[in-house]
């Protein structure tokens, strides 16, 4: 009864896995609305036409880019980036290898080279007229790879062949995206500006960043190529078959191997650095001295890692330095030399007296602020606001139609202050009746807090 009982169990164990793998498989698939393999290769063997609209519309983007960078402007940058048909020689690269098509791939990497050429030309040719030589955030931004834009490219370049291997392209917004993620056109407006300004370490940084992003997305473009299983093309001449399947295997090796060696090296420099800084964080955490700089430096073979600190505050004696280099196994920074760099006693911080002035500094500006508010008082007419003087002044005296307030100083003639002075011109409601002037001015000079107070009349004869 038991064995029945158990082997009942396995079989619905087995029919709920087996579900769960339909269902898995259905929605993951790529097949429901995949296009012929013709219709593919035709869309990607157009894109990498660079001819006509396309080359202008390149050297437009190449343009907008460096205008961005020029600027600083993240907004210009995208728009450019959305714009720019970079994409399409890159991609055709790699499915050309997916699918062994030697004469795509010629034809790919021609217009590679001359989409390469533009961008460069056209980038330094504005940079050597552009007034605005200086060096901005995404300037730098656009010279040092990290392991993040390699994920970018490579997954990147999976969104774009997936999205290119449908039948319904039109309405897709991946390619545009792909354009933007994985931000192609503006290290090489970088390099350009590398060029034209004479910065060789621009140019070979961005070049780098380029070179990253253009062989990721030309190796996740191959590697989806074969996923979606499309047929890899014959050869009726073998001996031509040979030499293809020889030449693309070369192509293959010297492009992607070297690409994924220095992926690993990046991985490796972003685990350092990050160790680094965790370690920097927790080690050198003392109440009275800080960290001001810290300079961390990733070297391979007999070279050690380095890690340099400046530090401000108070000194701290080489036990506690020696005590921290003793921690940085225990952080995964073995080989690491650690360099500290500290002030003297006599260039010593401290950092009670550099609060203690900024307090005296706030103080100072405070008493100056209180002193332009009592300045500005002077010309104040009340504290209460002359609307409702206005509007009070009627039951002072029912004779008033309007007034006017203005508060002033009184001078003497070497220029210094006398006094404050408040003048109110009263237009009587009935010219024929007289105002109550010494009433209204008792009330205005207890209304206003001001004693000196000067009141005129208008008469018909002012009025006309």
């Amino acid at each position: 009864m038991e064995n029945t009982n158990e082997r009942g169990r396995n079989r619905r164990s087995f029919r709920l896995l087996a579900e769960l793998r339909i269902f898995l498989r259905e929605r993951f698939s790529l097949e429901e609305d995949k296009a012929p393999q013709c219709e593919v290769e035709a869309n990607i063997s157009k894109g990498t036409e660079f001819r006509g609209v396309n080359l202008w519309v390149l050297i437009f983007a190449t343009m907008i880019a460096s205008l961005g960078l020029n600027v600083n402007s993240a907004a210009v940058i995208i728009g450019a980036m959305l714009i720019s048909p970079i994409m399409g020689p890159i991609m055709g690269i790699g499915f050309s290898l997916g699918v062994n098509d030697f004469d795509l791939l010629k034809k790919a990497l021609r217009n590679f080279v001359l989409m390469f050429v533009v961008a460069i030309v056209t980038s330094t040719c504005y940079f050597l007229v552009s007034p605005l030589g200086n060096t901005s955030s995404e300037l730098l931004a656009r010279t040092v790879p990290t392991t993040y834009d390699v994920l970018i490219a490579l997954f990147g370049g999976m969104a774009g062949i997936v999205a290119q291997s449908r039948r319904e392209r039109g309405n897709s917004t991946v390619i545009p995206g792909v354009a933007i993620a994985t931000a192609l056109i503006p290290p090489l407006c970088t390099a350009g500006f590398g060029l034209a300004t004479g910065q060789y370490r621009f140019f070979f940084g961005a070049f780098y960043l380029f070179f990253i992003n253009t062989v990721f997305i030309a190796l996740a473009t191959y590697l989806f190529t074969r996923f979606l299983k499309y047929e890899k093309k014959t050869f009726l001449n073998k001996s031509r078959e040979r030499f293809v399947k020889r030449a693309m295997l070369l192509i293959t090796l010297v492009t992607f191997i070297p690409s994924v060696i220095i992926g690993f090296y990046m991985v490796r420099v972003s685990i350092f650095e990050v160790q680094a800084d965790k370690y920097i964080g927790q080690v050198f955490d003392f109440p009275q001295t800080r960290v001001i700089e810290s300079n961390v430096v990733y070297r391979r073979g007999s070279e050690s890692p380095r890690i340099e600190l400046l530090l401000v505050g108070e000194p701290l004696d080489d036990g506690v330095i020696e005590n921290a280099r003793a921690q940085l196994p225990r952080f995964g920074l073995l080989r690491t030399e650690l360099v500290v760099r500290q002030a003297s006693t006599s260039d010593k911080i401290d950092l009670q007296s550099l609060q203690t002035s900024y307090a005296e500094l706030l103080e100072e500006k405070n008493a100056q602020i209180a002193d332009m508010k009592r300045r500005l008082a002077r010309y104040q007419v009340t504290d209460v606001e002359v609307g409702d003087i206005s509007q009070e002044v009627g039951v002072v005296s029912d004779n008033v139609q309007a007034l006017s307030l203005t508060k002033g100083v009184v001078f003497d003639t070497s220029g210094a202050p006398l006094d404050t002075l408040l003048v109110c011109v009263v237009v009587p409601r009935d010219a024929a009746r007289c105002v109550e002037e010494e009433k209204l001015r008792t009330w205005l000079a207890i209304r206003t807090k001001v004693e000196n107070v000067k009141l005129f009349v208008e008469s018909a004869a002012d009025e006309r």
